[in-house]
């Protein structure tokens, strides 16, 4: 598969409070100036080339850069988690979900004054689709009519995928119901036309979006600029963005923003938590410097329903859930200031999130429902050992599961893999795994990323993470995606993600990560969603 993979490779996000509050300012923003920016060489930007681009820090820069089709709102969540259309005027959806018509706003230019046409996105898909590219984004647009002749080198160009002027017509294979949040992502900015597709990825480009990369230097340094010609509706303030990443260690990088050196940078978690820093008592929390909001990263143990312990086995799903103590396992996870134990597949501030309450934790049920269910009692439990935290749980949730008579073994996939390498082993064909640790994190923040395509095995031609075949959820989900955005779809979700929790029991979700950011004291016009929104950054007067 390459890269092309469900999950960002970037999955360690930072914690929070529980109760959190989106910051204000009472400081005077000005108009104008550059904000500093500094990233890590070993967590930060590998590509600014949206076909190539797949970490936080690349994305968060992208997002500044990029115009598509629909975006998000720059605002804090839920809102900034609700779809709306950017450069798509307007659109018709056939029945079937197999074909998408656009209509494009005439207002959006590139930064070289080109006007943004159709062209320009059906470039960007199949850009994704080059083999000699390799993008991570294929996964997104590999169902699309035609996609597997330009994977496979036969054509240039999908057929399902046509440009006339200002109208673009998307085709697919099969329903797909998700395609306008799939258009959110980075890999299908608008690109020039004759932008080249290389491996290696493009450098300074004309951007559509508020600003664009004026020069790239790899390992050095990045140069943004506003763009001149933007014609969209966010709110710009800044001239630009001048990117350092050679900026040492997380731990150094952080203290240079600490010490107003530099403006902004996104680092690991784990940099946060280090006592000698003392950001709580220096800044507070959500009060003007050092922020903590809910993440999109969930902490699960998934359930491998092909094996036979769990193979058509709800009453043991169900038992382990009860049987969890999430608060205890959240304190191998460094607590509350970590993370917010959950018991569903939505994260908290996600549209369609409502809290059900589902499992606290009841000994007594666990052992009643385990009962008759144990098969023979012998589980392998698989966990990553990338950092202490999986290994902690793993073993403390063996610990917990012996109460219901389940002898767990835990078994560390080595060290040296990536979380990406984790999750190929554990969907490898025969992987001997029954329970396994897992940081689910979509690329997308919607409902149907963290339900359909954790339960749904038809989505993408491939297999799920659970292995579980259930037609009940399939049908559940399959009607839920189908909803147009909006309330009701957010209702649908919201029982759905609670429903297939209390009765289907697919996984056991512990806990929601949230982020981390700190900013200096120069920076205003504070938006996290949940790491900082750069378009609509400004300074402080």
């Amino acid at each position: 598969m390459g890269r092309r993979h469900l999950l960002l490779p970037v999955l360690a996000m930072f914690a929070g409070s529980a109760v959190l509050a989106q910051p204000g300012s009472s400081a005077r923003s000005q108009e104008g100036g550059t904000l500093r920016i500094s990233f890590s060489p070993a967590a930060g930007l590998d590509f600014v080339d949206p076909a190539l681009s797949f970490t936080q820090p690349a994305w968060s820069l992208l997002d500044a850069t990029c115009a598509r089709l629909f975006t998000y709102p720059d605002k804090p969540p839920p809102t900034g988690f609700r779809l709306q259309p950017e450069v798509a005027a307007s659109w018709t959806i056939s029945d079937d979900f197999k074909t998408y018509t656009f209509r494009l706003h005439p207002s959006f230019r590139f930064s070289d004054a080109k006007p943004v046409r159709a062209s320009a996105f059906a470039h960007a898909i199949n850009r994704v689709l080059q083999p000699s590219v390799d993008s991570p984004g294929a996964l997104h647009v590999q169902d699309i009519v035609g996609a597997d002749n330009v994977l496979s080198g036969r054509t240039k160009t999908a057929r399902g995928v046509v440009a006339r002027g200002n109208t673009l017509v998307v085709r697919f294979a099969r329903p797909a119901p998700d395609f306008l949040a799939r258009t959110t992502l980075p890999f299908f900015c608008a690109v020039p036309p004759g932008m080249p597709a290389s491996g290696e990825g493009v450098g300074a480009f004309p951007s559509a979006g508020p600003y664009y990369v004026q020069e790239y230097r790899e390992n050095e340094r990045v140069v943004i600029r506003r763009n001149p010609y933007y014609g969209g509706r966010r709110k710009v303030h800044l001239d630009g963005f001048e990117v350092n990443l050679r900026g040492g260690s997380p731990s150094d990088l952080l203290k240079s923003i600490d010490r107003n050196e530099a403006d902004w940078g996104h680092m690991i978690s784990a940099v946060f938590l280090d006592p000698t820093l003392d950001l709580i008592r220096k800044h507070g929390i959500n009060e003007s410097r050092f922020f903590v909001r809910p993440g999109l990263g969930i902490r699960m143990l998934a359930f491998n329903s092909s094996r036979p312990l769990f193979r058509n086995n709800p009453g043991l799903r169900r038992a382990i859930n009860f049987a969890l103590n999430r608060q205890e396992l959240l304190a191998t996870a460094g607590g509350p200031i970590v993370a917010r134990v959950t018991d569903q597949h939505l994260p908290h501030g996600m549209p369609g999130f409502r809290d059900a309450k589902i499992y606290p934790f009841e000994g007594n049920v666990a052992r009643e429902l385990a009962g008759g269910h144990l098969r023979d009692g012998n589980a392998v439990l698989y966990t990553t050992g990338a950092s202490p935290f999986p290994v902690q749980a793993a073993q403390l949730a063996a610990k917990q599961l012996s109460q219901i008579g389940l002898d767990v073994q835990v078994r560390q996939i080595p060290d040296h893999l990536t979380s990406v390498n984790y999750l190929e082993t554990l969907t490898a064909r025969g992987a001997e795994w029954d329970i396994a640790v897992v940081l689910w994190t979509p690329n997308i923040p919607d409902a149907h990323a963290y339900l359909n395509l954790l339960l749904e095995a038809q989505l993408f031609g491939g297999e799920t993470l659970p292995r579980l075949r259930s037609r009940v959820a399939s049908a559940q989900l399959s009607r839920a995606a189908r909803l147009p955005q909006g309330r009701a779809r957010d209702r649908t979700y919201a029982e759905v993600d609670a429903t297939l929790a209390r009765d289907v029991a697919p996984v056991a979700p512990l806990n929601v990560l949230h982020e981390a950011t700190l900013v200096s004291e120069r920076v205003g016009c504070i938006v996290l969603r949940p790491v900082l929104d750069l378009a609509v950054a400004c300074l402080k007067k």
